[in-house]
């Protein structure tokens, strides 16, 4: 990936499907290449999400980079726009926890972990509490560890205030809201930039 603007196109997009689940747990990315595209838009097209797009970068051979970019963007917003709860659970629980995830969310440790199993379906104000939280995890991929990313919500933040992120992300809160899309902001910007 000589381009750079592909290259943070593709990790950003890459980042964003883990930390909704979406991609294998036992293929680590090594080296960003065709075939880690080419592998990541299998799992991503298991889900249902951008057919069309990723049926093109599936069976990219050549082509010029800009298109790519396109085509890894159009995933990218199929990504941040659709929802994936029972991907999505699994994951944020490994790298939350179920009590931090939990009060993220804004549910009862009980009706997690019902979601998480499949037992009750995820209402869609939750899950959509659920995918914010994803697409903030998502962003800080690129800059911290899962116990890096944990403590992220736990410092306070003048960009919020001085409030914390888990504080602004309490109870039954919209991602359409000001706070909450406060965070998500304040988590984008560190994609590219070294962690804060």
């Amino acid at each position: 990936m000589a381009e750079p603007y592909l290259a943070r196109t593709a990790v950003a997009t890459l980042s964003r499907a883990a930390a909704m689940g979406l991609l294998a747990e036992s293929e680590a990315v090594e080296t960003l290449d065709l075939d880690t595209l080419k592998s990541m838009a299998r799992h991503i097209g298991a889900a249902g999400l951008a057919p069309a797009a990723l049926a093109e970068l599936s069976a990219w051979k050549t082509g010029s980079p800009e298109r790519l970019r396109d085509l890894l963007e159009q995933v990218d917003r199929a990504l941040v726009d659709s929802p994936v709860p029972d991907h999505e659970w699994p994951e944020l629980l490994r790298v939350l926890g179920e009590p931090g995830l939990a009060a993220l969310v804004g549910v009862a440790r009980v009706s997690l972990r019902r979601y998480a199993a499949g037992r009750r379906a995820t209402p869609d104000p939750v899950a959509a509490r659920l995918h914010h939280v994803a697409l903030v995890v998502g962003n800080l991929a690129g800059s911290y560890n899962d116990y890096g990313t944990r403590r992220w919500f736990e410092r306070k933040r003048s960009q919020l205030g001085d409030r914390r992120p888990r504080d602004v992300l309490r109870g039954a809160w919209s991602p359409d809201a000001p706070g909450p899309r406060d965070v998500l902001a304040l988590s984008e910007a560190l994609l590219g930039s070294p962690a804060t």
